[in-house]
């Protein structure tokens, strides 16, 4: 169901990668830096993810003349809960653009107990953290990213360390992947329709070009040191 301004805006996507790749109207509008913290239990489960997402200047000035209700050019603490709430509401039919997999499934995700909006410097700023619906043993070859099927707005992890683990148990190792848009696509022909390439937006495949942060652990190392 369509969505009025700007909610729609706050549809995430990693689409800045299919620049190249994909139909030319095909393109981020808006554009989110962003960093990612996965927090692990003592027993070398996934305890949550903690996400933030800081909006570019256009569009944060877009949310702001939206939002501000007074017109005192600066969001108070009742409209960044209007603010925060339309989010929510938003993102909830796509998990919250949250990509966890383990071994290659999917793992399900509890919907955020709250999401928090924030506007500092001239730019949004969106927090919130999830938690695996089941116990997430760090076993394996487990990937978390973040993505948006609509294409609309690119997220980026400006730096490696951008994605973190906090009491990564020993054993574990961590990398950051950012996929080539042709590899990815080659890699991925057999499963990619003609309506991909017709109109990546209609699609859930976004998703295997977005940057991930990939953990590879031992059953016998879950445990910290």
């Amino acid at each position: 169901m369509p969505v009025k301004m700007p909610i729609a805006l706050l549809a995430c996507a990693a689409a800045s990668l299919l620049v190249s790749t994909v139909p030319a109207s095909v393109h981020p509008h808006v554009f989110a830096e962003a960093r990612l913290d996965v927090m692990v239990n003592g027993d070398g489960t996934v305890k949550s993810l903690r996400h933030l997402w800081r909006f570019d200047d256009l569009f944060s000035s877009t949310v702001l003349m939206e939002f501000d209700k007074n017109a005192d050019l600066k969001l108070d603490d009742a409209e960044l809960k209007e603010v925060s709430d339309t989010v929510y509401a938003s993102l909830a039919e796509f998990g919250y653009f949250q990509i966890v997999t383990t071994n290659g499934k999917d793992v399900e995700m509890k919907p955020p107990a709250q999401l928090m909006a924030n506007y500092q410097d001239d730019q949004l700023i969106i927090l919130f953290e999830s938690e695996p619906k089941a116990p997430l043993k760090l076993d394996g070859k487990v990937d978390f990213g973040v993505y948006d099927p609509t294409f609309y707005t690119a997220i980026d992890f400006v730096e490696d360390e951008n994605m973190a683990v906090a009491d990564m148990p020993a054993g574990c190792t961590r990398s950051v992947i950012r996929p080539d848009p042709d590899e990815a696509i080659a890699q991925n022909q057999s499963t990619l329709t003609e309506a991909f390439f017709n109109d990546p937006a209609g699609t859930d495949m976004s998703k295997i070009f977005a940057t991930r942060l990939e953990l590879n652990c031992t059953a016998k190392d879950r445990l910290r040191e």
